[in-house]
């Protein structure tokens, strides 16, 4: 085909269903622009919530300012009941349900060739099917949690207990290590909850789609990747969809903050490899008591550091942790004289950095995360170690895969208590930055950048998969 004939050619589009978390959202705005590179055009869907007052709006503008091919289209708000849970995750699923009939009338309008749904909207495989569009599913975490989503019919049909209640049980999933009951994701813990509910009736949906995409690399998880594919992990009479592990996608450098933001400069003046970086994501935030034993902690261990302190929860309904806090007040959070006895050793930022390029910085040597995925993978593309801190969602099921599977992490001692204490957070620190346990680990996270860039390079295993399933999608 010559190349006036391909400009005729209309692309073909590709309507992406992100669910309401940033991290989520993130995820899928990097595989539009991947679509969108191969020949796509793509349209995503913005789910929103009344208080939110359109906050996200000026970052969809940046985005499709800066890649004019990818639309968004912001479905109407919906009126929820209340959420009878303590596990926010139960509201992604409500809103996603709510939403189906202005979904309808979207992708009616809108007539894609492909739907691709993050799987808290796994409900919208009715509607696409109503519609005859062919659905496949976005799992932004790693192969190793889905193996988990989809076993867990099978966990459910084997016992009337709680995960919470089987204490350091050993729950056994096919494909990945055995975890203690007690480090299930957090929304699964109570089976009596609805977000529990939920979950369970996630796995026919993703059985009967077109297709799995998963943000991981097949390298790095090859026993849980091939004990999906395989059917060993779905209940018995559901099918297996084919599993696309495409990643790692980790968000786009940050354009126009290297200069807006404080802390890269300050990086700039810091030797290699010596500052330590703590960031729990963005819906991760401490107790005033948390944070003054963090700052104790990091002021005894003596290392440089990078410190991102958000403001304490005010509100623990789900509904208040997606709405924007205030900025934190340092002064009253942190221990009397702490930022100037650290002024020359340490930066503490409030509420937000740009993560990716903190991490890819050559001052940064360890990284304190709550090992959210996207934050994993972002720290596994920079070689930067990490020190394990989970706080919600599947995180410490991150957190066992990643110490005792892939020895990428060593684990904060004490963050399933209420609080980690000070001489905790001041040896782990210390181990990490300056031993050779923490060399190790160093040593071991940068073979996993190396094999991580290999995935998505040209012929790599990610690429290579990626480019099948979108040169399939066109021809189609």
């Amino acid at each position: 085909m010559d190349a006036a004939a391909t400009t005729m050619t209309p692309r073909k589009l590709v309507v992406l269903y992100p669910s309401l978390g940033m991290g989520h959202i993130v995820s899928m705005i990097e595989l539009g622009k991947i679509f969108v590179a191969r020949g796509l055009a793509v349209t995503i869907i913005v789910l929103d919530l009344p208080h939110n007052n359109g906050s996200r709006g000026p970052f969809f503008a940046g985005v499709s300012a800066a890649n004019p091919s990818i639309s968004f289209h912001r479905l109407p708000q919906v009126k929820l009941p209340p959420v009878e849970s303590i596990n926010l995750e139960v509201l992604a699923f409500e809103v996603a349900r709510a939403s189906n009939p202005y979904l309808r009338d979207f992708l009616t309008a809108a007539s894609p060739a492909i739907f691709v749904a993050d799987f808290f909207c796994h409900v919208a495989r009715e509607v696409a099917l109503e519609l005859g569009i062919p659905i496949y599913f976005f799992f932004p975490s790693g192969a190793e949690v889905l193996a988990v989503l989809l076993h867990l019919p099978v966990l459910d049909s084997q016992t009337t207990a709680s995960f919470q209640d089987m204490g350091e049980e050993l729950v056994h999933v096919p494909g990945i290590p055995s975890f203690p009951a007690s480090h299930a994701m957090m929304p699964i813990m109570d089976r009596g909850d609805a977000a529990y509910k939920a979950f369970v009736n996630v796995c026919s949906d993703l059985c009967r789609s077109h297709g799995i995409i998963v943000n991981t690399f097949r390298s790095l998880e090859p026993r849980a990747v091939d004990a999906i594919a395989a059917g060993l992990c779905t209940p018995a009479g559901l099918p297996i969809p084919p599993v696309y592990c495409i990643g790692p996608l980790i968000k786009s450098e940050e354009v126009g903050v290297k200069r807006g933001n404080e802390c890269i400069p300050w990086l700039d003046t810091q030797p290699n490899d010596s500052v330590v970086f703590l960031c729990f994501g963005s819906l991760g935030r401490f107790s005033v008591k948390q944070i003054r034993e963090v700052a104790i902690g990091l002021e005894a261990s003596g290392q440089r550091f990078l410190w991102v302190v958000k403001s304490p929860p005010n509100d623990d309904h789900p509904t208040k942790l997606f709405e924007n806090s205030s900025e934190p007040d340092l002064d009253a959070l942190l221990p009397e004289g702490f930022l100037e006895r650290t002024k020359d050793t340490g930066l503490v930022v409030k509420s937000w950095v740009p993560q990716r390029d903190v991490l890819l910085h050559n001052a940064v040597g360890g990284f304190v995360t709550h090992c959210g995925w996207n934050s994993v993978l972002e720290s596994i593309m920079a070689g930067v170690p990490m020190l394990a801190w989970p706080l919600y969602a599947e995180q410490r099921m991150n957190r066992v895969f990643l110490e005792k599977e892939l020895g990428l992490a060593a684990a904060v001692e004490g963050y399933d208590k209420e609080v980690v204490e000070a001489g905790e957070v001041a040896a782990k620190v210390k181990w990490m930055m300056d031993s050779d346990g923490g060399r190790v680990i160093r040593e071991r996270t940068q073979a996993a950048m190396r094999q991580a860039k290999k995935a998505i390079s040209e012929g790599g295993e990610s690429e290579k998969t990626l480019t099948g399933l979108v040169e399939a999608w066109i021809l189609a």
